[in-house]
């Protein structure tokens, strides 16, 4: 089965060797950075193909040579390279952590006849999927929380941090407003606020803040509180949130001698560089939901934990195990007929269908990525 990868990045590329280590398929990944491509040529038996993904009427006409598609572009691109592809009339995997909402795909997707899964990462994504199983086992939701974070197993000042996939999504996390639900009414709130002090073992105390990383999951599932927050080391959001109110995350572009720039833009090529894994540098993710409910008589509360590291022999960080794995999973759902509805489905539909969150994990779990679940029941 032939499978086209959208991106060679930090995800993509590991995606791709992924898929290209099963017999099953011949992979072809598409960058327009010609060194990401030969470096991912030199580590398995990928096929590439340079090409600019920023044009939608090429993806178009690039997909419909291959069976399933598999995309990892950033955030930016996610929404019209999606559409692209089902308008190919490809059945595909999704990772990006675009801002428009995904169903406004699903009619096209449901005419065309092909299955779109969306926000295939870790969260949303694996941990979407396992919200979806526990409210198909329980006969109410009441609430549902989650802490999830990407970080460098090492603090080095001054930001304790290193972005393990695309900086410009990172960014848009701090920038884009949080919705969440409470007390059974949307709620949204400032990107970086709330901010609490989480004791997480195997890492320790870390600050959660509110992202917008509910996404589908407050249009799917019925629980009157429902909230998602980043974990990253103590003091990062409030580095964040002055960077974001002093205007450097700005994308209206500014006067300056010289000409004119966008913030955000400068903002970008200073952090970056800081924000990259050095050789030898390692990264964890970090994550746990808690979903409490009504079963029968009983009340019920999954709790779902998963700490992964770095893998050192393989070279592959944590972040893009937890996500890119997810989402190659869910290709091979696709393909061998696990999964097969019409239109646009996010993880948790994944989790309503019995068997599926079980091959996912399996799959992870064989990759060394495991959850550890734990079921407490009360009168």
């Amino acid at each position: 089965m032939k499978v086209i990868v959208l991106g060679a990045g930090l995800v993509g590329g590991p995606m791709a060797l992924d898929l290209a280590a099963d017999e099953g398929f011949e992979v072809t990944a598409v960058d327009v950075d010609e060194s990401a491509l030969a470096a991912l040529a030199a580590r398995g038996p990928v096929l590439t193909r340079v090409a600019d993904l920023a044009e939608p009427s090429s993806v178009t006409t690039l997909v419909r040579d291959f069976d399933l598609v598999l995309g990892a572009v950033p955030g930016h691109m996610g929404f019209r390279t999606l559409r692209a592809a089902i308008e190919a009339g490809r059945p595909v995997v999704d990772i990006a952590f675009f801002p428009e909402d995904p169903f406004l795909l699903d009619d096209l997707a449901r005419e065309r006849g092909v299955p779109a899964i969306v926000d295939c990462g870790v969260f949303p994504g694996m941990g979407s999927a396992l919200i979806g199983r526990a409210a198909r086992r329980l006969d109410a939701v009441d609430s549902v929380l989650t802490y999830v974070g990407g970080l460098p197993e090492v603090r080095s000042w001054p930001w304790e941090y290193r972005a393990v996939f695309s900086p410009v999504d990172v960014i848009e996390e701090y920038v884009r407003p949080a919705r969440f639900r409470q007390g059974g009414a949307l709620v949204t709130r400032p990107a970086l606020s709330e901010v609490e002090l989480v004791d997480l073992p195997g890492v320790g105390t870390l600050e959660a803040f509110n992202t917008d990383g509910l996404r589908t999951l407050l249009q799917t599932i019925d629980a009157p509180d429902m909230k998602e927050k980043t974990l990253r080391y103590p003091g990062h959001a409030a580095r964040m949130a002055v960077l974001r109110e002093s205007g450097f995350f700005g994308t209206e572009a500014i006067g300056v001698p010289g000409g004119k720039v966008r913030p955000v833009d400068v903002t970008a090529a200073l952090l970056f560089p800081m924000w990259k894994l050095r050789p030898g540098e390692g990264d964890l993710t970090v994550m746990r939901i808690m979903i409490e409910g009504r079963g029968g008589d009983r009340r019920v509360r999954y709790v779902y934990d998963l700490l992964d590291r770095f893998d050192e022999d393989a070279g592959i960080t944590s972040m893009a195990r937890t996500t890119g794995y997810t989402a190659t999973m869910a290709v091979r759902l696709l393909a061998e007929g696990r999964y097969d509805r019409p239109g646009v489905s996010p993880p948790e539909y994944l989790g309503r269908e019995p068997g599926c969150t079980s091959f996912l994990l399996a799959g992870l779990a064989a990759r060394g990525v495991s959850y550890v679940e734990r079921v407490e029941e009360s009168d």
